[in-house]
């Protein structure tokens, strides 16, 4: 992997998180409050299932 390929992917990150808040704004703001309300525990195990499917999705992609 050289440098380009990881600063491609960051940026392709800050593309897709920026979607949501602009498309749909208050559909966003209402999800975020309800993050909030979360607890620790809740949004570290969401934290971990998201990069375990990340790594798989990339072990499928790249081989």
């Amino acid at each position: 992997m050289n440098w380009a390929d990881l600063w491609a992917a960051i940026a392709l990150v800050l593309v897709l998180e920026g979607l949501l808040p602009f498309l749909s704004p208050p559909f966003y703001r209402r999800n975020l409050a309800q993050l909030l309300q979360l607890p620790d525990r809740t949004l570290r195990l969401l934290g971990l299932g998201s990069m375990g499917l990340g790594l798989v999705l990339l072990y499928v992609v790249r081989g």
